[in-house]
């Protein structure tokens, strides 16, 4: 990849998603989470010669890098960006005027770019503002402004809640004893200091699971995964398929469920798929990613 920006973009589970969306010349399809855009490039790949792609993105940069990206390359024209969250998904489809929806992926992971080059706090080992917003908007809800300005129950609900996170109640209690927090590292070190010595070095890094619920809680993850799935249903013609690919145990249970209690989708996965090995080791951030597949019926 030529841009700097996309160098690092590694799509997961690339070759699984084209055997689940089985994207054919000519259909339409949505990636909810463009991101780099891996995704979308090989369903259009398989679509020549008229088959387009509505590409969602929260994230002005990314669309912006993406389309910088795709000028004068073949598809340009059968790309449609939308810099959007997906909570919209049944607006932005009636926006553009976007029909015969063949298929929908839902690629839930966090962006390596938001990690490697946003900024925005949400990587451990740097040292960056805590924002953890996909849209880059400090105006609204930020990581800063709930460790900073919430009370200490409902900081430790979130990290209980939306973590999964043991030391809940210990992590929020030095949170309000060492206000202000405006850096990443500064939180890193006030959660080592409410942590046993003996979980200092696990394999997961200690300050995972609270950077996970801080995002969660700030860009409304789980939320806006429940409105938007049965959006993408409504929207899907029959016989259309739904791909969603899940990073923790929070999404996959909200996936798991609603294809279950939904009468009108076929399961296509009976147990979510995983990376191989091979993948893994090309691509170490894949190794938590299950896809759930199911068409509608």
């Amino acid at each position: 990849m030529t841009n700097n920006q996309f160098s690092i973009h590694v799509p997961v589970l690339q070759k699984e998603i084209i055997e689940y969306l089985d994207p054919k010349p000519n259909e339409n399809f949505i990636d909810c989470t463009i991101d780099g855009g891996g995704h979308a490039l090989s369903i259009l790949e398989k679509t020549k010669p008229n088959g387009k792609l509505l590409g969602i993105d929260w994230d002005t940069e990314l669309i912006k890098n993406l389309e910088s990206r795709i000028q004068n390359l073949e598809f340009d024209k059968r790309l449609i960006l939308v810099c959007d969250s997906f909570v919209n998904l049944r607006e932005i489809v009636k926006k553009e005027k976007f029909e015969s929806i063949s298929g929908i992926l839902f690629d839930l992971g966090l962006s390596s770019w938001h990690l490697e080059e946003s900024k925005r706090g949400f990587s451990f080992l740097k040292d960056e503002p805590l924002i953890m917003r996909y849209d880059g908007d400090t105006t609204k809800l930020t990581a800063e402004k709930i460790v900073n300005d919430w009370p200490e129950k409902e900081i430790e609900r979130v990290l209980r809640n939306f973590g999964e996170e043991k030391f809940a109640k210990s992590i929020s209690k030095k949170i309000i004893q060492n206000r202000p927090i405006k850096s990443t590292l500064k939180l890193v070190a006030v959660i080592k200091k409410a942590m046993p010595g003996r979980y200092l070095n696990c394999r997961i890094h200690f300050a995972t699971r609270t950077f996970q619920s801080l995002r969660i809680a700030v860009n409304e993850e789980l939320n806006n995964l429940e409105k938007a799935l049965p959006q993408a249903l409504e929207v899907l013609e029959k016989n259309g398929r739904l791909v969603v690919i899940s990073f923790h145990s929070l999404e996959d249970r909200i996936v798991k469920n609603f294809f279950k209690t939904t009468p009108c989708l076929k399961i296509l996965t009976k147990k979510p798929i995983r990376p191989t090995g091979e993948e893994i080791l090309i691509n170490p951030r894949s190794r938590s990613a299950k896809l759930r597949a199911a068409v509608k019926i």
